[in-house]
C-alpha cells in the first residue's frame, strides 16, 4: 500500500488547462521529485495534493483512503503535510517557537485551562518545547532555538521551515522547492536533512529546479511539461529520456545533472 497515491488528476482554471491526467504514487522511505519547466504545473499539482484546490478529476489517496477535496487542516490530521516556495516563516517569533506552533494539533485546547495556566497547560508546554528542540537538533539549528527567526540566514530558515512541517509529524511531506535561493553549503544542508526524514519512514515528494539536488537524492523522478506526464523513473532513466532533454534539461541541463 503507498503512502500517498494520485490517480488521474485534472484541474483547469477558466479556459486553461493546468494539470491533465497525472497519476503516480509514493512509497514510505522515499524521496519522489517533480520535475518540469516553470508553468509545467508543478506548484498546482501541490496545492491540489494538499486541499488547497479541488481536482476537476481524479483521486488522492493516503495510506488507501480517498482524502480527494479534503481541506488542509484534514489531510493534516491524515498525515500530509508541506512547505512552500515562498518562506512562511514568523519572523518576530524565536525559531523554537516557530516549530511550536506546528504541533497545535497534539496538544489539548481547553480555554479555562489556559486562562488559569493550570498545571497541565505548563507541562503541555514544556512537552511541545522539548520536542520543538528536538526537531531543530534534526535539522542542525539547535544553537538557534532562542533566536529571532527574521534573524537567522536563509538557508536556516528554510531548514527552520522543513522543522515545523514534521512537528506535526507527517508520514508524507511536500517540499516546494525547499533549496530555492540557497547557496551551494547551504544547499547541502538542505540535502542532508531530506535523506534524514526519508530514513525515518517519511515519505518526500519534492519539487525541485536544482537539478544536481534532485538527481542526487532522488528514488524516482516524475516530469511534468503544460500539465502532462511525459516521463517517470530514476535519475538515470529521466536524465536521458529525450523528451525530457527537449522540454526541461536541455543538453547543457543533462550534463548537468550527470554530474549529480
Amino acid at each position: 500500500m503507498s503512502r500517498l497515491a494520485v490517480e488521474g488528476l485534472g484541474i483547469g482554471f477558466g479556459g486553461v488547462t493546468a494539470l491533465t491526467d497525472v497519476s503516480f504514487n509514493v512509497e514510505a522511505g522515499e524521496i519522489f521529485a517533480i520535475i518540469g519547466p516553470n508553468g509545467a504545473g508543478k506548484t498546482t499539482l501541490f496545492n491540489v495534493v494538499s486541499g488547497l484546490y479541488p481536482p476537476r478529476q481524479g483521486r488522492v489517496r493516503i495510506n488507501d483512503e480517498d482524502v480527494t477535496g479534503l481541506p488542509p487542516f484534514k489531510l493534516a490530521r491524515r498525515g500530509l503535510s508541506r512547505t512552500f516556495q515562498n518562506l512562511q516563516v514568523f519572523f518576530r517569533m524565536s525559531a523554537a517557537d516557530n516549530v511550536m506552533v506546528g504541533r497545535h494539533m497534539h496538544e489539548k485546547r481547553n480555554v479555562l485551562a489556559h486562562l488559569f495556566t493550570l498545571p497541565s497547560v505548563l507541562e503541555q508546554n514544556r512537552v511541545t518545547r522539548a520536542k520543538a528542540e528536538e526537531l531543530l537538533a534534526f535539522v542542525d539549528l539547535s544553537d538557534v532555538a532562542d533566536r529571532t527567526a527574521g534573524n537567522l540566514p536563509y538557508g536556516a530558515l528554510r531548514r527552520l521551515e522543513i522543522a515545523r512541517a514534521l512537528a506535526t509529524e507527517p508520514q508524507i511531506l511536500l517540499l516546494d522547492e525547499p533549496a530555492a535561493g540557497c547557496n551551494p553549503v547551504e544547499t547541502e544542508e538542505i540535502d542532508n536533512v531530506i535523506q534524514k526524514i526519508a530514513a525515518t519512514g517519511v515519505a518526500i515528494v519534492l519539487v525541485e529546479h536544482d537539478m544536481k539536488l534532485v538527481m542526487k537524492i532522488s528514488h524516482r523522478i516524475h516530469v511534468l511539461d503544460q500539465g502532462h506526464t511525459i516521463a517517470q523513473g530514476t535519475a538515470g532513466e529521466v536524465r536521458t529520456n529525450e523528451r525530457v532533454i527537449a522540454a526541461y534539461l536541455g543538453r547543457h541541463g543533462q550534463r548537468e545533472a550527470a554530474r549529480a
